[in-house]
């Protein structure tokens, strides 16, 4: 989630890229008994957890260009002319000092701001978080998670404790084990899923927060661009341009191709709210016989 102030009122600004028509009816129905105990102080803490930057406020939903918006929106913070948002390293920018927590600001402060969001396949979000963090992992993702399936799922003992050389000896689980790790009940056990591949209404509320803006990865720099211009700021900012290995839904049926049809379903209903409140259809060459 992304939150600007503009000097414009909100209303001004909204897009018909907004949530799924069902999502009221979802909000209403099968989201009710998640929605409610989300008022109780856990939940505040969690929305009050959005960070700024000054006047730019964002909420990060991770594997949907957060990097490319924390760069953006680190720009905006300088001085015109703004710097190119490319220029700074992706490390750098995920540093947590970067930005400011939302709940140091008071609270009718809040209200002055456009919220936006852009999601992403919830299917291919899920593989871009494999590839990033079970793949090319460091030592918290090694510690934390790698480690564990390898222990839970490949049955592997003795393990190595430094990354480094886990990597070097080409320790990394398949995408099958990270797909058994979501799936079970074990894993939620102690702590909800990490943010890389926890459910995006999790981690953006879309029914307690009214959005402004709901964009699109798959149309992320039409989208990106569109915002910018109601923003006025298309000539003061460039948004970065997509990585060109980035996950597409066309590989979607080669990855999953190693798992279970039955196992498919499963990890559908785990992220099945995505997929319903924010406009994307269901999986069928995924899903049926």
């Amino acid at each position: 989630m992304f939150l600007v102030h503009v000097s414009c009122h909100a209303n001004a600004f909204r897009l018909c890229l907004s949530l799924n028509p069902l999502a009221p009816e979802l909000c209403a129905s099968c989201l009710c008994a998640w929605v409610l105990p989300a008022l109780e102080p856990p939940h505040r803490d969690t929305y009050n957890r959005h960070s700024t930057i000054d006047n730019y406020k964002r909420r990060t939903i991770y594997k949907v260009a957060c990097t490319n918006w924390k760069r953006t929106l680190i720009a905006l913070n300088h001085d015109e002319p703004y710097p190119d948002p490319k220029s700074f390293e992706h490390n750098w920018v995920h540093r947590f000092d970067r930005f400011k927590l939302l709940r140091q600001f008071p609270i009718p402060e809040r209200k002055h701001y456009t919220k936006f969001l852009f999601v992403r396949d919830p299917f291919v979000r899920l593989i871009s978080a494999y590839r990033d963090k079970m793949q090319k992992y460091d030592q918290y993702f090694y510690d934390g998670y790698v480690r564990v399936i390898l222990q839970r799922f490949k049955n592997q003992r003795n393990l190595t404790v430094n990354y480094n050389v886990a990597r070097k000896q080409g320790l990394q689980p398949s995408f099958y084990n990270f797909i058994q790790y979501i799936l079970d009940p074990q894993t939620e056990t102690y702590e909800p899923f990490e943010p890389h591949w926890r459910q995006m209404h999790r981690l953006c509320h879309p029914c307690l927060i009214e959005y402004d803006l709901v964009g699109h990865q798959e149309s992320l720099q039409e989208d990106a661009q569109e915002l910018l211009t109601m923003l006025k700021l298309e000539n003061d900012v460039k948004f970065p341009p997509s990585y060109e290995n980035m996950t597409s839904a066309d590989s979607v049926m080669d990855w999953f191709q190693s798992v279970p049809v039955e196992d498919r379903r499963k990890l559908y209903r785990i992220y099945e709210k995505d997929f319903q409140l924010f406009g994307y259809r269901r999986p069928t060459e995924l899903l049926d016989d």
